[in-house]
């Protein structure tokens, strides 16, 4: 759609709200009925339509028996009310037709797409075949609004300003290993397994702090450092050394016995959490409310 208008200038327009009663009272050829509509007194739509007048220094309406009618001037602003407000309407429901097709995009870590949200979003797919989905794994910090996002699913405790966020997973920190590594080996404490290789995404700086705190080298000669939580956890699988991961990301292969706890560590409220705009539209609610039973 081409705009010739430059710019518009409101001070030609009276209220809209003024409008909006205007065409109420035109087409229902009654205030009270009017007010009902618009849930509001009858005073206050009688105070909009002198508003109006007052505005174009016409009268618009006037009594016709038991009834109100329209004066020449209020039959002409009505028609063209009543298109324009069609226009505006017929817009409305373009864009919000277009939304409702618009698939679900998702914002996460690649960890966590691909070792919690993946395994589970099959039944999703087959419970709600309507609602398509569109992942976008990345590392970046998404602004939800600009970007398009509809759900980010991130990590730490929960804060985000002008966000709704519910928690889907708890972060407790869990130290795992293969079986075979650890070779029946027993630890009370992190520091009798420092002599054995760690395994850290290099960019993570948690993963630095976390070892620090504990007393663990995190350049200790036996190390290695990957890319991404992914490799991390392909290393761990073959057992090439102790990792530390949120027990979200390694529930399945606990269950399956592929990795095993050597230590954990109370999370408090750190962990994975849902967030949207404060007001999700209707299909986002049915993943959130899916979601947050799988968890």
């Amino acid at each position: 759609m081409n705009f010739d208008i430059e710019f518009m200038d409101w001070r030609k327009i009276p209220s809209l709200a003024g409008l909006r009663a205007f065409e109420a009272v035109a087409r229902r050829r009654s205030y009270s009925a009017a007010a009902r509509e618009l849930n509001v007194t009858e005073a206050a739509v009688r105070q909009h339509l002198r508003g109006l007048e007052d505005f174009f220094g016409l009268s618009l309406v006037h009594r016709s028996g038991r009834g109100i009618a329209l004066s020449d001037p209020g039959q002409k602003l009505a028609a063209s009310v009543a298109s324009g407000f069609e226009t505006l309407l017929s817009g409305i429901e373009d864009l919000q037709r277009d939304d409702a097709l618009r698939p679900l995009k998702i914002a996460l870590t690649p960890a966590f797409a691909e070792n919690w949200l993946m395994p589970r979003l099959g039944r999703f797919w087959a419970e709600h075949p309507e609602i398509e989905t569109e992942l976008a794994p990345s590392l970046r910090l998404v602004d939800l609004k600009s970007d398009g996002v509809d759900l980010a699913i991130r990590y730490g405790h929960g804060n985000w300003p002008g966000t709704r966020a519910e928690l889907l997973a708890s972060a407790e920190y869990l130290v795992v290993a293969t079986a075979d590594l650890m070779a029946g080996r027993t630890a009370a404490s992190l520091a009798e397994l420092r002599d054995l290789p760690w395994l850290f995404e290099d960019s993570r700086r948690e993963h630095q702090v976390w070892a620090a705190e504990r007393g663990i080298d995190f350049h200790a000669a036996q190390n290695r450092f990957y890319p991404t939580n992914s490799l991390v956890l392909s290393a761990v699988r073959a057992g090439y050394g102790l990792s530390l991961q949120a027990r979200a990301l390694v529930e399945r292969d606990l269950q399956a016995g592929a990795l095993i706890q050597v230590f954990s560590e109370d999370p408090g409220t750190l962990g994975y959490y849902m967030v949207t705009l404060p007001e999700p539209r209707a299909k986002l609610k049915v993943l959130l409310r899916w979601l947050k039973a799988a968890a």
